[in-house]
């Protein structure tokens, strides 16, 4: 499909490009170390099972899901997958 001055299948390589973009910024967040036996925010233990599941955990399961839950409401995410919101 011709895009004017674009080469074929440009919008597809910044789609690529932006999911790429947004795999290596998750994984950059992951944590990593050894982890905690307490939480770091209530001092609630972390059972073993988590600490071994999650390396480097620091937080018990409800002080990560309320952190998770204030990240998502700031991430500013377009779900609505419009052509512009994909093109930088």
């Amino acid at each position: 499909m011709a895009t004017g001055w674009a080469n074929d299948g440009a919008v597809q390589d910044q789609i690529d490009a932006t999911v790429n973009d947004a795999i290596q910024r998750a994984r950059r967040q992951l944590p990593s170390g050894p982890s905690l036996l307490r939480c770091e925010e209530c001092d609630a233990p972390i059972p073993e099972a988590r600490r071994k599941a999650v390396p480097g955990v620091r937080l018990c399961v409800n002080c990560q899901a309320a952190f998770d839950e204030t990240r998502v409401a700031a991430a500013g995410i377009n779900r609505r997958g419009s052509k512009d919101s994909q093109l930088r």
